[in-house]
Order: structure tokens, then sequence, then C-alpha cells
């Protein structure tokens, strides 16, 4: 229960770093508002590997391989985003800043979540 709650707070101040990006009056843009799509489809080939993988003793496989691949794509590309729109000028570069430190610490939360609660041979949510 305590990691359940460590999780959701550090969720709720990753998306604050991100509200602030967006929604302080001297920024006052949202475009960074779409780094949420990737936070929703970061955990997706985890998901589709640990389903597709037959054989779940294997230190390393292909399918899980290439998870870890796609979910490093979208990781680098949810840090790369504030920045191309700070460089284009759509976004200032506090704005920039701020939607850096809660990639950093959604990320993290989403790392702590499979962490602890993907331990299981198959990832349930009955185990909350």
């Amino acid at each position: 229960l305590a990691a359940l709650v460590a999780l959701s707070f550090s969720g709720a101040i990753g998306l604050t770093f991100l509200m602030l990006g967006c929604a302080l009056e001297y920024y006052g843009v949202y475009w960074p508002l779409f780094v949420l799509l990737f936070y929703f489809v970061c955990p997706i080939p985890h998901f589709i590997a640990k389903r597709v993988s037959e054989d779940s003793e294997a230190a390393s496989s292909a399918c899980r391989e290439l998870a870890y691949f796609f979910t490093t794509g979208i990781v680098v590309s949810a840090f790369g985003f504030p920045i191309i729109l700070a460089r284009v000028e759509a976004i200032k570069w506090g704005a920039c800043g701020l939607v850096l430190a809660g990639n950093a610490v959604i990320f993290l939360t989403i790392l702590g979540f499979f962490l602890v609660f993907g331990r299981g041979d198959d990832f349930s949510w009955e185990q909350w």
C-alpha cells in the first residue's frame, strides 16, 4: 500500500510540472500537453512482449528486446519533443525545463510501477 501511495504522489508531482510548463501565465502555450501521449504509449510494448513471449525463464528474448527498443524510442521522443518545441520557439525554454522535469518524474514513476508490481509471472491488477 505504501508503494502505491508513493507512486501516486510522484505521478502527481510529475503531472504538476507538466501543467506548470503549460498553464503559467508567462508561458501560456499548451503544446507540451502532447507529451501525455508518450506517457500512455510507453508501457504498451512491455505489455505486448509480456503476452507474446512464451519462455518467461529465459534471460533475454527477441520479443522482449524489441519491446525495450520501442520503449526506449518512446522515452527519448518524449524528452526530445519539448526541446524541439523550444528550439522552434513554439514554447519558451522555461516551459521546456518544466516539461523535462515532469518527464523525468513520470517515467521514473512508470519504471517504479513495473519494478514494484510487475515481478510475478503474470501481471495482474489483483496484486493491489
